[in-house]
């Protein structure tokens, strides 16, 4: 019998839409900085509908969606996009970028729990092993003092006032909230997983990425809208508009549609493994481009967070 090749193309899908989101996790901490959460997200979702409206449409052949396809459509976007979008940005803000990818590396974990919540499957020990450590490397990083900026750019960012936070509130408490925001984006993200995996079996990963878009701008059109109104859009720089729409096409068209596509040719515990990428990108653009100083803390909690990462989601031995 002959061996199957390797999907060497749906891998290198997967692995550019994690390194993608890394990189767009990383980066919106420069746009958290100048814009306001909601009206972000909102900005966000309209770009990138304005980008896939052509894949709104059914292709030739495809079959018309079920009203299973338009529930399972509408919890892909409220979750994934939706609460990922407003939980990821929120918790940045508060944070760093070198945080949200040491949390973000908790992905797997989450959808073991999630499967083991509502599916009833079974948590190995190996699953439950990179649960602990996800846990360990979520809690050490909670703990460890911020080291200071490594650059300009990084400096300018720890003197801005924290975007959202009430002054009223201790700041101590700031970066506890943001951690916490953080990994509920991660749950937010394993949903997206685990539904993503049973659509793409009857709809096409482009049309999937359009509708549930159109979902998470119809869901944030009115929060957006109410930061819209008293928003003095003139004080934000030619650059920050750039990077909302790279940030935007990335966020909304480029990883969706890639993930999607290799969903199709590649087994989903198999693909998790390729979750590694997001982590490793988004603690990269931190230190390299956004200045932030690497301590002994963080350097021990992402490495928590990437061993837990690989037990999770390292394909077992076939019996």
């Amino acid at each position: 019998m002959k061996a199957q090749r390797p999907p060497i193309l749906a891998y290198l899908c997967l692995a550019a839409s994690m390194m993608l989101v890394g990189c767009y996790v990383g980066a919106s901490r420069l746009l958290v900085a100048a814009l306001p959460v909601f009206l972000l997200a909102w900005l966000r979702f309209a770009i990138a509908a304005l980008a896939m409206l052509h894949w709104v449409r059914r292709s030739p052949g495809e079959a018309p969606l079920t009203k299973r396809d338009r529930r399972l459509l509408f919890w892909e976007s409220f979750l994934g996009n939706f609460l990922f979008s407003i939980c990821m940005l929120s918790g940045v803000a508060l944070t760093s970028a070198l945080s949200a990818g040491v949390v973000m590396a908790a992905i797997p974990a989450a959808v073991a729990l999630l499967c083991r919540g509502f599916l009833g499957e079974r948590i190995s020990g190996r699953n439950l092993l990179a649960i602990v450590c996800a846990a360990m490397g979520i809690v050490l990083l909670a703990f460890t003092r911020a080291e200071q900026p490594g650059s300009a750019i990084g400096a300018a960012l720890a003197t801005t006032d924290t975007n959202g936070w009430p002054a009223t509130w201790p700041q101590a408490w700031a970066p506890w909230a943001g951690h916490a925001l953080l990994l509920g984006a991660v749950f937010c993200e394993a949903a997206y997983v685990v539904i993503g995996k049973r659509l793409t079996g009857s709809v096409s990963p482009r049309r999937i990425s359009a509708l549930i878009n159109l979902w998470g701008l119809a869901l944030v059109t009115p929060l957006g809208l109410w930061q819209a109104i008293e928003f003095d859009f003139g004080s934000v720089k030619a650059s920050i508009w750039a990077l909302l729409v790279g940030y935007a096409l990335a966020a909304s068209v480029a990883t969706v549609w890639l993930w999607m596509k290799g969903l199709v040719r590649v087994p989903a515990p198999q693909a998790g493994i390729f979750t590694v990428m997001l982590p490793l990108a988004a603690a990269a653009v931190g230190v390299l481009f956004l200045g932030e100083a690497v301590g002994v803390g963080h350097f021990v909690a992402l490495t928590l967070a990437l061993l837990g990462l690989l037990l999770a989601t390292w394909p077992s031995r076939p019996a």
